[in-house]
């Protein structure tokens, strides 16, 4: 009898036990699991302060939509087999979706059309990729900010003395790259007296963008204005400007903002940079990420616009929160 019961007490625990598994298993099938998302920004110099702040929007969003993020990417920009690599990695790790800063206008894109044939959902941030393959694309409008560019610079040289200007670019084949200087080169049609030189490519380098510059200022006595296109090639340009004594002669327009960019305005070695809004970027690609992991649809094309920040308007407190956009964690 004692046998009996003692058979009857274990099939009960037993029968609890596999109860209790099947519905802790059951809680866990429901519960959702989190958006895999992987961000690729093109560098991962994090000395490079746009790419921090878009990588801090990216933060911020992915902790308040609770998503699971990755972060990967070549070294430097100009690095774009490193980002290819990186790429194909992905598409055997399949996030659910891939939010990209394309290095490259064309030579990305077949493996961004592997991803999509992959079944994984692409944003592209920042930089776009032709044939639009990308669900969504969000970034600023380089071509009305090289306008911009171009318009001031013309507004800062001398109007009676017209000689030539200088566009230093940064990657050759990088989209924004292309419509930056296609924006400044519009904005100077028109002027005849004034001569364009060949554009020059400093492969988002500080050093080599002031390499460059140093060449310019001795080679070129009728240099009277410089575009430099992005962060490390407007302070590599201003550093040079500045050690050659050359801030009454040559002005300067840049892209982005650094602290150093900040220092050289204050000094007025840099006229004007056009501020984009990275954080900004960064936050509602993964917003949008999120809303497509969820089968939900997102706009093509979001514009996060551009600012023109210079020593007359830098301390006002709209244009000190695009200069300094950190936040806390």
């Amino acid at each position: 009898m004692l046998r009996k019961w003692t058979l009857i007490v274990m099939c009960v625990t037993l029968l609890t036990v596999l109860i209790a598994f099947a519905a802790e298993a059951g809680i866990h099938k429901l519960q959702p699991q989190k958006p895999h998302i992987l961000f690729v920004p093109k560098t991962m110099d994090r000395q490079v302060e746009f790419w921090e702040v878009m990588r801090q929007g990216v933060n911020m969003a992915a902790e308040e939509f609770d998503v699971e993020l990755q972060v990967a990417g070549a070294l430097t920009e100009s690095d774009i087999d490193g980002q290819i690599a990186v790429l194909e990695q992905a598409i055997a790790d399949k996030p659910q979706v891939i939010i990209l800063a394309a290095a490259d206008y064309n030579r990305i894109v077949p493996v961004a059309k592997r991803i999509v044939a992959a079944g994984i959902k692409l944003i592209t941030v920042d930089s776009a990729l032709k044939d639009g393959i990308s669900t969504s694309f969000i970034a600023t409008d380089n071509f009305a900010g090289g306008q911009k560019a171009g318009r001031l610079l013309m507004d800062s040289i001398d109007q009676n003395k017209r000689g030539s200007v200088a566009i230093i670019n940064f990657v050759r084949g990088s989209a924004p790259a292309m419509e930056r200087e296609r924006g400044v080169r519009e904005s100077l049609v028109g002027y005849s007296d004034i001569q364009i030189l060949d554009t020059l490519y400093s492969d988002a380098s500080e050093e080599r963008a002031y390499e460059i510059a140093v060449e310019l200022l001795r080679n070129e006595p009728a240099l009277q204005g410089i575009a430099a296109l992005n962060e490390p090639t407007a302070v590599g340009a201003a550093r040079a400007i500045k050690e050659m004594q050359a801030v009454s002669r040559v002005k300067l327009i840049g892209f982005d903002n650094s602290m150093e960019e900040i220092s050289y305005l204050e000094e007025e070695v840099l006229q004007a940079t056009i501020v984009q809004k990275p954080f900004n970027m960064g936050y509602l690609a993964v917003k949008a990420a999120v809303e497509l992991s969820a089968g939900g649809k997102v706009q093509p094309i979001i514009d996060t616009g551009s600012e023109v920040i210079t020593k007359q308007n830098m301390y006002e407190s709209d244009k000190q929160k695009l200069l300094f956009p950190f936040t806390e964690k």
